[in-house]
């Protein structure tokens, strides 16, 4: 999955600057258009006002310093859009926050990389990083957007003599296998003992014949993450669940799968195992994903020192930050406001129907409740954010 992925000569996101949308293999909420950004600036904006404030330690400092750096990290990234449309609704509703921006993106692929300046254009201005890996230390708000579902995983079947895992070997000439098949899945002992830990850990125990997924390298990153921020926020979204949901008989087929021009695999077929999975065809020309299990990722944040501030489905994030947006419509300088010609997104539309931009970010059974919004705030105290002003569930 990782040379699949991310190999720099035949990886699928390292030969290509963008991989959604129309003409892409996946819709994600940046491509819905600028709204998103948008929306996730006023949620930026509000924790950077909390940064402002001095810490409860700086007793001989107690004036907030409203013009205090804010980094704003996106692990990631691509070719910058989420970042591009967080700025330019940053520079038009506060230009006093956008100057207090310093920009870093960290995306693994070249190709990606090099296309981000095009992408930001007159905001370029603000990046100062671009990278394949975090920076050493930040202070402000760290956004990954659809980053720790597309991180290889290992996968494990349960036997009646415990934990096999499946590997991946090449297909014996004499196999039934197709003949554009060159790999097939080996089963085998555990490559390492925390694949079994990680399982104990979350008190899960797979029936026999469940396939499942397990991230040591979401785990990996969230640590790492939490180490490098020194004060701050870290905002993931993505598409999982909690582990008792994640590992049970509802996805007793693991949730590994691949995505071409929008269609999706299923991650058990008919002839699986006689035959190559889905994912192991098309080697480098396709997405590779699987379901995030928020409770590792939560707690292994939250062993790092994080807190965890809101866990809810994109639909009531979302909803959180409409309803606190809604209370500036009168302000006319504000571009939600009806009559403020820079409304590109009507964000607050004053029609009975939101636009087609939000309906699809709010849409139950598609981004609004696949999509969950997990926040972690560390030397910040337990704020009550924008984004769960309207409450929220985790469905």
């Amino acid at each position: 999955m990782d040379l699949a992925l991310y190999d720099p000569h035949v990886g699928y996101y390292a030969r290509a600057a963008q991989r959604s949308g129309r003409a892409g293999d996946f819709f994600t909420s940046v491509d819905v258009g600028p709204v998103f950004g948008e929306l996730l600036e006023l949620q930026i904006a509000e924790m950077a006002a909390i940064l402002a404030a001095p810490l409860e330690s700086q007793i001989e400092s107690p004036i907030p310093n409203p013009e205090s750096r804010v980094d704003l990290i996106e692990s990631g990234a691509g070719n910058g859009r989420l970042a591009a449309d967080i700025l330019r609704a940053a520079r038009r509703r506060d230009p006093a926050l956008y100057e207090r921006l310093r920009l870093h993106l960290v995306e693994a692929s070249p190709t990606a990389r090099a296309a981000q300046s095009s992408t930001l254009g007159e905001v370029g201005e603000r990046l100062v990083y671009s990278s394949a890996t975090l920076p050493d230390r930040f202070e402000g708000v760290l956004i990954a957007n659809e980053l720790l579902d597309a991180l290889p995983v290992h996968q494990v079947v349960m036997r009646e003599d415990g934990v096999h895992e499946v590997c991946v070997g090449l297909a014996p000439a004499s196999s039934e296998a197709h003949t554009d098949e060159a790999f097939v899945t080996v089963e085998g002992a555990p490559s390492t003992p925390a694949l079994q830990q990680y399982l104990e850990r979350i008190g899960v125990t797979l029936a026999v014949g469940w396939r499942a997924e397990i991230n040591l390298r979401a785990v990996e990153w969230i640590r790492d993450a939490a180490r490098r921020l020194v004060r701050g926020f870290i905002v993931l979204i993505d598409y999982g669940h909690e582990a008792r949901h994640l590992y049970s008989a509802s996805h007793a087929d693991g949730t590994l799968t691949t995505f071409t021009r929008h269609t999706t695999a299923d991650p058990e077929m008919e002839s699986y195992p006689f035959s190559a999975p889905p994912w192991l065809r098309r080697i480098g020309e396709q997405d590779i994903t699987s379901h995030v299990d928020f409770t590792s990722i939560r707690a292994a944040a939250e062993g790092e020192g994080l807190q965890t501030l809101l866990f809810l489905d994109q639909t009531y994030f979302v909803m959180g930050m409409l309803n606190s947006n809604l209370s500036n419509l009168s302000n006319p300088s504000n571009p939600s406001n009806p009559s403020n010609p820079s409304n590109l997104s009507n964000l607050s539309n004053p029609s009975p129907l939101p636009s087609l931009g939000l309906r699809t970010l709010l849409m139950p059974g598609g981004l609004g409740s696949t999509h969950k919004v997990l926040i972690f705030g560390k030397g910040v105290g337990t704020p009550a954010l924008r984004g769960g002003s309207f409450g929220g569930r985790v469905t």
